[in-house]
């Protein structure tokens, strides 16, 4: 404005100005955030906003002379909003990484998008094996569905359960987390005796535990995504599963610790498997639930570790390549990294992109007057099954 004011004579002046304001834009590194702040996984947008809003905080805004700016995008879990969101964060925001996609199909519909403008894709939610090798612009640092459902598997079967029930969401993690429990666990001697499949977008599981019962299985495995275990434990107590001796068994989804405290007694004693509780004893754990619950007043659940590592990812990507943000070289600087998270050790595959973590056998105790998964049994350094061609 004030250049304006000098008139034409300070033409030069003013040319020099816009470049410098033109510079100085660019020194603006965009992430956006694609998540459901809104709809059934409403929790699962809020506890990654919240951890990558957390970590910035903490660890500053500037990163290898680049001012990181976060992008939070709403797509309520609709595939087809999502691909609009990224299209938009890459075409108009010029976004150098997007991130977050709270369910598969959403982390799936970006994919193309990623491979064609290059940019990294930061899956902090989404769980099914296959997302990561849709493109080779996408990295994970949550989790499989595989890792934890092989895990719970070889538990199981050691822990003296030989009949069950598996009882999944309908979509692609709860494919991969019924089809890699059952082949384990089969391959050890137990027995399936029914396999259900509950619709994503409004389950009601009711009709689908009776069937369970009915099956008079030990256990059932369980997977639904997060948000939705507080549901499922209210009927599985109701229609009195719990009262006839069946143990809940599975991925720590179910035992979220975003909702823990709502289930109730009821839950205490049930085992998961799982690569994070609040519970963890680590230092650096302490720590974040100590930051993340004085900032947000509720507790993290391992979807905000998952936005919580994405962001390390990001900033430690950005160094790595001296702030240059051209896609190849922030792939090349994620492969292989490796740092301690507040859920432990982890690790990024160089050869797929997804992540290599410590999964944990936890058991629901009240300390302190709240409901916590506590570990008492640690497989470290867990690859992505599927993709490893074993499970385990």
């Amino acid at each position: 404005m004030a250049t304006r004011i000098l008139g034409a004579g300070c033409a030069a002046i003013a040319l020099a100005a816009t470049l410098v304001t033109t510079g100085s834009a660019q020194e603006v590194v965009k992430v956006g955030l694609i998540l459901p702040m809104t709809g059934q996984q409403a929790s699962t947008g809020k506890q990654i906003a919240a951890a990558a809003k957390l970590y910035v905080d903490l660890n500053g805004g500037l990163v290898a002379g680049k001012k990181i700016e976060l992008v939070v995008k709403d797509d309520a879990t609709v595939p087809e909003t999502t691909k609009r969101v990224a299209q938009e964060l890459i075409v108009n925001e010029h976004a150098k990484f997007i991130a977050g996609f709270g369910i598969t199909p959403s982390a799936l519909v970006i994919a193309p998008l990623a491979t064609q403008a290059k940019v990294p894709a930061i899956v902090m939610a989404a769980g099914t094996s296959v997302i990561t090798e849709k493109s080779p612009y996408i990295a994970r640092t949550s989790f499989t569905l595989a890792q934890s459902s092989v895990i719970t598997a070889d538990w199981a079967f050691k822990a003296g359960i030989k009949k069950v029930v598996t009882l999944v969401s309908d979509y692609g993690p709860g494919h991969d987390a019924e089809a890699s429990f059952k082949e384990r666990y089969t391959q050890a001697g137990g027995q399936v005796t029914a396999a259900l499949r509950v619709p994503l977008a409004t389950p009601d599981f009711a009709p689908f535990l009776q069937r369970a019962r009915d099956a008079a299985p030990e256990a059932i495995f369980i997977f639904v995504p997060s948000g939705q275990g507080a549901t499922l434990v209210r009927q599985f107590v109701e229609r009195g599963l719990d009262k006839a001796g069946i143990r809940i068994i599975g991925p720590g989804d179910v035992m979220d610790d975003d909702q823990l405290n709502g289930m109730g007694d009821a839950v205490i004693g049930t085992s998961t498997a799982h690569m994070y509780s609040a519970a963890h004893p680590s230092e650096a754990n302490k720590a974040f639930v100590a930051a993340f619950q004085k900032a947000n007043n509720f507790r993290p659940n391992f979807m905000a570790v998952g936005g919580w590592d994405g962001m390390h990812l990001i900033y430690q990507a950005l160094k790595k390549t001296g702030g240059d943000t051209d896609g190849d070289k922030l792939m090349a600087a994620i492969k292989g990294m490796s740092w301690e998270s507040p859920r432990g050790p982890i690790s990024i595959d160089p050869d797929t992109r997804d992540i290599v973590q410590n999964i944990y056998i936890r058991k629901v105790e009240r300390m302190n007057g709240e409901l916590y998964n506590v570990e008492f049994a640690t497989f470290e350094a867990v690859k992505d099954p599927v993709k490893a061609g074993t499970k385990m």
